[in-house]
């Protein structure tokens, strides 16, 4: 989807398996630009639903410099966060915004 030239080969059980084996063992934190047309934020949510792990946080937005920079939800061993108005470049087209939430993260601080 990304390439002309690299050759892709789909698994049906992509990397969904690993966070199970990760859980409690490592942090996890998976982040998606919400307006992502290849890895759209739906279909994320859905399927870290369908790990059944229960939510710790509520789904709620957090900021940079006052302004929503996107949403979180937290989970028991793992972490979903949304930036808002970009796609898979979050961290292209909005390097502020994404290198607070990854070094608040990093630093187990709030965001």
């Amino acid at each position: 989807m990304c390439s002309d030239t690299l050759q892709y080969h789909p698994q049906t059980e992509g990397s969904y398996w690993i966070y199970g084996v990760l859980k409690n063992k490592i942090r996890i934190m998976f982040f998606s630009g919400d307006t992502d047309g290849a890895v759209p934020t739906w279909g994320t949510r859905q399927w870290i639903k369908e790990l059944d792990w229960p939510v710790t946080e509520t789904w709620r937005p957090w900021f940079t410099d006052k302004q929503v920079s996107g949403y979180v939800e937290k989970y028991d061993g793992l972490e979903f966060v949304t930036i808002h108005g970009v796609g898979h470049m979050a961290p292209q087209w909005k390097r502020e915004p994404v290198t607070d939430m990854i070094t608040s993260w990093l630093h187990k601080e709030d965001f």
